[in-house]
């Protein structure tokens, strides 16, 4: 099709309403009357509405925000979740419109029933649906694959025509005289409310419709114009026509007729034995028309983003007729699934399958509204906005409605897209990644949180302590033991941040290169993924170490803890760490210092907490962290030793207070899970730690000021041959609740 042959606004109202006011119109409405009553009915239309007036509305709202291409609600869907997750809704999108072909021809024989009612009669012979249904599928295909979406066109004007005066002769006409009948709403029932989902399944096809114009968007001269005009005033004047008709029905025929005659509407209008099974057909092929032009392209559109394996099956199905850029390939694909459907021949069954099909593509259109508003991306500005709060209930709505019409389809239906997302995931590993509409999502979810802790953690004291560290280091790609360290903490009550060094000051190089790191970096460390990741560009450990404690925690609280890590046998290291350790402190952090080492961590060894009579402030804050680490999944079959180190001349008295303690709950720990160790002068706590804790998987130690200060890097010795030592120093004490 050629640009000057593209349409307008018509083509995407007359095929939203013709879908609307359709085959469920004709066929089922009085019956849905008949059973739920007047005022169950307008239920069940403003029920469905839920869904269908929030998705017009998100789907206005997107069209008008970019160009929709190709592929109509896919292209949406694709290119606001990305192409993994709107490949594995747009394939549910194209059985929903494929399927519908089906529906909707299945319907069309129903304009037949004088011809099978007179072979029964005259003949004796119960002809099958199938007799009429086939060879119509078999024209269409023909004509849609022959003609193309011009013809189809063409013919709606026609059908929308036929269809309007059906619907006017429908309220010309007089109620039966034979019904006992009242005309005021005021005594309009209410009734079966049991069945309420069950009719609403069926009836529910009906107003899906007011989305069958966008798959056009392909062939539209103005998409951001045409798609909003056409699918809301569709949506609305066909929710509109439904309340009169329901009105009309219940005033005019009785519960039996409505029940039992699906040509009811054909005895109340005009000239209705003629115009009503006209009307219907006139519909039902209009719809169908629609369906046929509109599947091949969503299948068109997956095909040119690679949703197949083969190649040359993508090419395939993508190919374009050359005179008039028809989708052919796709097309006789379309018209062969709805031929199977049409094999099926039960309208019902057919129904519910696409009422699934269709309500889990509404629901993703009206959760792209939603997180758009949500996330508030500079690039989301369209011309025409919903309301985040209608899309939110659009969402919920269609879920909730897929469970109440058939639970067992609606779990068939999520497993499927999920079977189908997982291998288009794995086919397409090269897509993988969070979409930017989740991203913006999660960037202003964060910015919100952070602002409230802020204000409450400011205005109000807040107790419940939780661990928040700042980890700077520059040797990442030598050792991993801080990032490892840093993930066990932060896995499930803590927060960190690692902040690789790039030695020099800030330049567009040094800024390159730190980006580049960071990237190598992440790549590196999948395993560690509570931890978050950056760089710092300084030029000296002590300019790092002060820019850093000035950051903000990633959690919105302030960091509280400065983590220092260095090689056991690098001196240098130690002793830079040791030359922050008052810069630090004058910021009243907690203070830890990782000894590593090269061996590999013995899990099964447990944690072990080493605990001096001097440790009182340290005490706290060792039993937390040795909690806290023992919570991550590589320590599941660990467990805490704690040594309690005491002196001769104090053996009962802190032995007594220490038990005391731990009674009390101040101490988390179970007595048998702690030993007392008496200290003799010429042994050293070193030594006690290499004769106890040799098969220890971590240490921990506390650690007093000034021991550092009169020792320094000396307290870091003697422990090469230790597993990774973690001292601990704390500024404050630790509330244990």
């Amino acid at each position: 099709m050629n640009e000057n042959q593209k349409f307008g606004t018509a083509p995407v109202f007359f095929t939203a309403i013709a879908t609307i006011l359709g085959a469920i119109l004709f066929l089922r409405f009085g019956f849905a009357v008949g059973t739920l009553g007047f005022w169950g009915v307008i239920l069940l239309v403003f029920l469905g509405h839920l869904v269908t007036i929030p998705t017009a509305l998100a789907l206005s709202e997107i069209a008008t925000n970019r160009r929709v291409e190709g592929g109509g609600e896919y292209f949406i869907v694709s290119r606001s979740f990305g192409l993994n997750i709107g490949s594995t809704i747009g394939i549910a999108l194209y059985m929903s419109q494929a399927i519908s072909v089906a529906f909707y021809v299945i319907a069309f024989t129903e304009a037949f029933e004088f011809f099978f009612v007179f072979m029964r009669e005259n003949y004796s012979i119960e002809l099958p649906r199938q007799v009429i249904s086939m060879p119509i599928m078999g024209l269409l295909s023909l004509l849609i694959i022959k003609k193309g979406a011009n013809l189809g066109v063409k013919a709606l004007y026609i059908v929308v025509g036929i269809l309007f005066l059906t619907i006017i002769l429908f309220f010309l006409g007089s109620p039966d005289p034979e019904a006992e009948l009242s005309s005021s709403i005021l005594n309009f029932e209410m009734r079966n409310m049991k069945d309420f989902f069950i009719v609403f399944a069926i009836v529910f096809p009906a107003f899906t419709g007011m989305t069958a114009g966008v798959g056009l968007s392909g062939d539209l001269k103005k998409p951001g114009k045409s798609i909003p005009l056409g699918t809301i005033s569709a949506t609305f004047i066909g929710m509109i026509v439904y309340i009169f008709i329901a009105w009309k029905l219940a005033s005019s025929a009785s519960v039996d007729d409505l029940l039992n005659n699906q040509f009811v509407m054909g005895k109340i209008a005009l000239g209705g034995v003629i115009m009503v099974p006209i009307g219907l057909a006139a519909s039902t092929i209009s719809s169908a028309l629609g369906s046929v032009m509109v599947a091949p392209r969503t299948l068109q559109a997956l095909c040119k983003d690679s949703i197949f394996p083969s190649k040359k099956l993508n090419i395939f199905l993508a190919k374009e007729r050359q005179k008039d850029k028809e989708p052919i390939n796709a097309s006789i694909i379309t018209c062969l699934i709805a031929f199977g459907f049409v094999a099926i021949g039960d309208i019902n069954a057919v129904a519910e399958i696409i009422s699934m099909f269709f309500m889990l593509t509404y629901g993703s259109l009206c959760l792209i509204s939603f997180l758009n508003h949500f996330g508030s991306s500079p690039s989301y500005r369209p011309s025409f906005k919903s309301k985040w709060w209608l899309s939110l209930i659009g969402f919920i709505v269609s879920v909730w409605v897929m469970f109440k019409i058939n639970t067992t389809y609606a779990l068939a239906a999520f497993i499927l897209l999920t079977l189908i997302y997982i291998y288009i995931n794995y086919y397409h590993k090269n897509r993988r990644g969070l979409s930017s509409i989740f991203v913006n999502t999660v960037f202003q979810l964060n910015r919100k949180l952070h602002l409230f802790v802020q204000s409450k953690t400011k205005s109000s004291r807040f107790t419940d302590w939780r661990p928040s560290i700042i980890c700077v280091s520059k040797y990442s790609f030598e050792r991993k033991n801080a990032l490892r360290l840093l993930d066990w903490i932060s896995n499930t009550y803590g927060f960190s941040t690692y902040l690789h060094k790039v030695e020099g000051y800030f330049s567009s190089e040094t800024a390159e290169i730190a980006k580049q790191e960071q990237d190598k970096l992440l790549q590196e460390i999948k395993e560690y993924d509570s931890v978050f990741i950056d760089t710092i560009i300084s030029p000296s450990y002590t300019t790092a170490i002060a820019q850093a404690i000035q950051l903000p925690g990633v959690s919105g609280l302030e960091n509280n803890i400065v983590l220092f890590e260095f090689d056991k046998n690098d001196l240098e290291e130690q002793a830079k760490a040791v030359d922050n350790f008052n810069l630090v402190k004058s910021g009243n952090f907690d203070i830890m210092f990782l000894a590593s080492g090269k061996n590999k961590i013995n899990y099964k060894g447990g944690i072990h907490i080493w605990i001096n009579v001097t440790d009182n402030e340290n005490i706290n804050l060792m039993v937390m962290l040795s909690f806290i680490i023992l919570n991550h999944k590589d320590w599941r079959k660990a467990n805490i030793k704690v040594f309690v180190i005491i002196k001769k001349d104090e053996t009962e008295t802190f032995k007594e207070s220490f038990i005391e303690t731990v009674n009390s709950g101040r101490i988390p720990i179970m007595l048998e899970n702690i030993e007392f160790i008496i200290q003799d002068e010429n042994t050293s706590t070193k030594s006690l730690m290499h004769k106890n804790s040799k098969n220890a998987g971590l240490i921990i130690t506390g650690l007093r000021e000034e021991i550092l200060k009169h020792k320094g890097i000396d307290v870091f010795t003697k422990c090469e041959e230790l597993t990774d030592t973690l001292f601990v120093y704390s500024k404050r004490n630790i509330p244990i609740e």
